[in-house]
């Protein structure tokens, strides 16, 4: 407003140039009365613009009639410049904090806000999942109130957070956590929530598979150090002597297998991308009836039954050790007089390859468990009958390779069915 001074005392001159000569000429009191109007006038219309600012700066919002004559228009102008400026500023704001609220309820890790009473602020949705929250309903309520297991509140009160607390859920079947609690701000505390069932699973499996290993070997080096001593120190006659060369044998054997599983599994492993051959179905399935007859020996019907005609596409090598082993299970775990059935199918979503028995049958509580390393649902049975206990770890494995996956249902007393399913993409039609 820096013309607004000359402006007012000039307007005030040309009132008085026009009133001094009516009131000296004619009479003083309307002289002075136009005066008096004429700065009624111009306080009039400064007070009207002080009004209208007045009011705006109560309530400021962006308000394109807010304008005025002369310098007041030009201070309404720059005002509603400043607040459409202000404004934007405030929804980029607005924006930027809404996108970073869903890049954190997006994390796949849990993020809980707390204040220095631990009491929550904010936690994202995976939060949510994993510990049970709710941000509506949990704000302002102290965490340990909503997690309720003693070594989380332990490890709270102890503030002592120098290291991560491993919490396994109670309300969750092995569901793993590992909580990091940082601090932040001021007297603020960030709570940060990993799952690591995957890896927890992963570290148990590889502990599972040293002490397996050690148990499976250790059991055959035993009977065959008893034996060399006993021969050693004890002079037998020849029949008992071949007979503890033979228990010698068959323990050699059976660490041989399990050591030829595990290089068939490491190999398998390590490998690069199975080979696109073609691998005829109707000769290896004749060659699997065949097989498997001769391991029955006469005890069991092999039943084969084909439904469609297509091929597969991929490592036979890998592929004939996968479907041996489901057929020897098979035999094995089915008492003499039952039926072991094979079957072909191919269908336009894929193919599939299943073995069924009438066999005894496994609890369905073993069956997420059957495909892991040594796992065994009876250890004196599986002995008995010849496996190792890598078996069923090496066709998951090579069926994985070929983008298949494995199927198991079964019953007890009732039998099991053990199917590969292929993808349209493994399978060729027509041999084509």
């Amino acid at each position: 407003m820096s013309s607004y001074l000359p402006r007012a005392l000039l307007f005030a001159l040309l009132t008085a140039l026009v009133a001094f000569p009516l009131g000296y000429f004619g009479k003083p009191w309307m002289g002075w009365a136009l005066f008096y109007i004429g700065l009624s006038v111009q306080l009039a219309y400064h007070y009207r613009n002080f009004s209208r600012l007045e009011r705006w700066s109560r309530q400021p919002m962006l308000d394109a009639s807010l304008e005025g004559d002369g310098e007041w228009d030009s201070v309404f102008r720059r005002l509603y410049s400043h607040e459409k400026e202000l404004l934007a500023k405030i929804e980029q704001r607005e924006r930027d904090i809404a996108r970073l609220i869903a890049a954190v309820h997006v994390m796949n890790d849990g993020v809980v806000l707390l204040d220095g009473f631990f009491q929550i602020q904010f936690c994202n949705k995976t939060a949510e999942r994993q510990l049970g929250l709710d941000s509506h309903t949990d704000r302002g309520l102290p965490i340990s109130n909503i997690v309720r297991q003693p070594e989380f509140i332990d490890y709270i009160d102890r503030r002592d957070f120098t290291r991560p607390l491993i919490l396994r859920l109670e309300r969750y079947f092995e569901r793993v956590l590992s909580l990091y609690v940082i601090a932040y701000a001021e007297d603020s505390w960030l709570l940060q929530v990993k799952d690591v069932t995957q890896t927890d699973k992963l570290d148990r499996m590889r502990r599972d598979f040293v002490a397996n290993v050690s148990h499976e070997l250790r059991t055959p080096l035993t009977v065959l150090a008893g034996f060399l001593e006993t021969l050693q120190e004890i002079d037998f006659d020849p029949d008992e002597r071949q007979r503890y060369l033979s228990l010698m044998a068959e323990q050699s054997k059976r660490m041989q297998s399990i050591v030829q599983d595990l290089l068939t599994l490491s190999s398998i492993e390590s490998a690069p991308p199975p080979e696109n051959d073609l691998v005829d179905m109707g000769s290896l399935l004749d060659k699997l009836r065949r097989d498997a007859e001769a391991l029955s020996d006469g005890r069991h019907q092999i039943v084969l039954e084909s439904q469609g005609e297509g091929d597969l596409r991929g490592c036979e090598p890998e592929l004939v050790s996968a479907f041996a082993n489901l057929v020897a299970n098979a035999v094995r775990y089915t008492p003499a007089g039952g039926t072991v059935t094979l079957s072909w199918k191919v269908a336009p979503e894929g193919a599939e390859f299943a073995v069924r028995d009438t066999g005894i049958g496994i609890d369905p509580k073993h069956i997420p468990r059957l495909t892991e390393r040594f796992y065994r649902v009876d250890r004196g049975r599986s002995r008995d009958a010849g496996g190792t206990g890598l078996g069923l770890a090496i066709v998951k494995h090579s069926l994985s390779r070929h983008q298949a996956t494995l199927e198991i249902t079964s019953k007890l007393g009732e039998g099991s069915c053990f199917a590969a399913r292929f993808p349209a993409s493994r399978v060729a039609i027509g041999g084509g």
